[in-house]
């Protein structure tokens, strides 16, 4: 086979393709929840309906957001404690430990009922949020790792077709349960068990995949490093291409623990060209929980509810149509046009375009409220707004969706990286734990307006801020350290050259580095 044919990088592929099913977990851990409790037997089981027959609200919404929100809570405490482990045993061996952790926390909700109450849910939700939390931040990075830079964006953006691919499966499964399974303890017991299948998949995945090389290289396994490097390219040890993207590891390497060399635990956070590293990856995440996604993400049949579509079944079916939605534009969008828009231009026009849509959904429900009968068919208005909210989310899966995870991947340097990805998905978590908790009772209070906030939020913020961070696409992981101005580009090019020699190999023969200067800083 040609070794630049489509298959070059098909094994860095099957990588993402393991790796990333605890990214399903993470989609429909984070979908199933609003979907459960919204369920006729969940709530009269677990008190939420009233004798006669209506719900306590106040109760509906303390259960939806505890039952959505406790699992963000462990996965912000789970992404902080990936960091260490990661960096003592690897990528490989850390998600593989993880990864039995989220099994325990579905097995725990998954027993809930009769004597188990409520209590048991809260609990393996927290649980399975420790292990979804660490998957999350390693993830991410050993998929990274292990990418060319020619289609790393590509492979990197998988991560949120996999979060769009188990959302979409949360809501079908809670639609099937409405439709197929009226009562009983399997209403909550069949989705909350189905989580042990994509995580039995993903361990036994595991152990067919080889460890970082980059990761390797850090802890002085140069040999084992090339040889996964070749492995994971296809090429032969002695391929130019391989020795000098080793060389180029190895040099990135060697000035990050030179330039930092006696800063301890201040290196990650405060070693040069860093904080501000960390500041984007921070407010990154912050703006993409407030941009109303993960609202209308863990609330869709109550967000669906609000604007006319009344009645478990009716809501549920037109949130797995949302799903199926953000599943093919988010695929669209990582396959085709994420390495030809570049990152800034496709945040841009993802910020731009859901504040837009969010400002034509409130103005609507301002005007057209939708009728309160149970049951009642949805309105044009109504259709009108689930039409705005469909391509709303396509708009999110062209920018804002799988973007943020690619960009932070991008922009830190080996040695600090796990801390990198440990603090963007801790901030990740927080942010989307504070989301969960106050939607319901935002829903509730602000009806059209929480559209408007979030529509504000879209185009004062997100669009923005996308316009002031530096283009990643098409820039080696090494290259980043030029770009925030950790080294200069002279010493980092003569560096790479001292290092090829080394590898027996002659300086430029690869005939595939970047010759660009990268004259862009932070």
């Amino acid at each position: 086979m040609d070794k630049d044919s489509l298959f070059q990088n098909i094994r860095v592929y099957w990588l993402a393709f393991i790796v990333y099913w605890g990214i399903v977990l993470f989609g429909y851990d984070t979908g199933i929840g609003g979907g459960v409790v919204a369920q006729g037997y969940f709530k009269s089981h677990f008190g939420i309906t009233l004798p006669n027959g209506h719900d306590d609200t106040k109760k509906a919404n303390d259960v939806s957001s505890n039952v959505v929100s406790v699992l963000q809570a462990g996965a912000f405490f789970g992404a902080l404690g990936s960091a260490p482990l990661s960096a003592a045993i690897g990528r490989r061996w850390s998600l593989f430990i993880w990864t039995i952790v989220f099994a325990v926390g579905a097995i725990l909700q998954t027993v809930a009922g009769g004597s188990r109450g409520l209590g048991y849910i809260y609990a393996g939700r927290v649980v399975a949020g420790l292990g979804i939390g660490a998957i999350s931040a390693v993830a991410p990075a050993f998929v990274s790792e292990c990418s060319p830079k020619d289609v790393r964006g590509r492979i990197t953006g998988l991560f949120q077709i996999m979060v769009a691919v188990g959302v979409m499966l949360s809501y079908f499964i809670n639609l099937g349960i409405s439709l197929h399974i009226k009562s009983g303890f399997a209403v909550w017991r069949i989705p909350f068990g189905f989580q042990l299948v994509p995580a039995g998949l993903m361990a036994f995945g595991l152990l067919t995949v080889r460890e970082s090389p980059r990761w390797l290289a850090s802890k002085g396994r140069i040999e084992e490093a090339l040889e996964n490097l070749a492995y994971l390219r296809r090429r032969s040890t002695d391929d130019p291409v391989v020795r000098t993207e080793m060389a180029e590891i190895e040099a990135a390497i060697e000035e990050e623990r030179e330039a930092r060399r006696g800063l301890g635990a201040r290196e990650a956070f405060l070693g040069k060209g860093n904080f501000i590293r960390f500041v984007i990856a921070v407010v990154i995440f912050l703006l993409q929980q407030w941009s109303g996604q993960n609202s209308v993400g863990y609330y869709a049949p109550q967000i669906f509810s609000s604007i006319g579509y009344k009645g478990t079944s009716q809501s549920l079916l037109a949130s797995g149509i949302y799903g199926i939605v953000k599943v093919v534009a988010t695929a669209i969008f990582v396959f085709f046009l994420v390495d030809s828009l570049g990152r800034k231009m496709s945040l841009f026009i993802s910020g731009m375009g859901m504040g837009i849509l969010f400002f034509i959904i409130g103005a609507l429900l301002k005007s057209f409220p939708p009728s309160t009968a149970e049951g009642a068919n949805p309105s044009p208005a109504s259709k009108a707004m689930a039409a705005m909210l469909y391509i709303y989310v396509l708009m999110y899966s062209l920018g804002w969706g799988p973007l943020p995870w690619v960009y932070v991947s991008d922009i830190f340097p080996t040695r600090t990286r796990h801390y990198g990805l440990a603090v963007a998905s801790a901030s990740q978590w927080l942010f989307n734990f504070v989301v969960a908790k106050v939607t319901p009772t935002l829903e509730t209070d602000l009806g059209y307006k929480l559209f408007l906030m979030f529509g504000t939020i879209n185009i004062g913020g997100m669009a923005v801020f996308s316009l002031l961070i530096p283009e990643t696409k098409g820039r080696s992981l090494e290259e980043m350290d030029i770009i925030f101005g950790s080294v200069q580009e002279e010493k980092r090019r003569a560096d790479i050259a001292a290092h090829e020699r080394v590898f027996g190999n002659e300086p430029g023969d690869a005939g595939s580095r970047n010759s660009e200067s990268v004259e862009q800083k932070v």
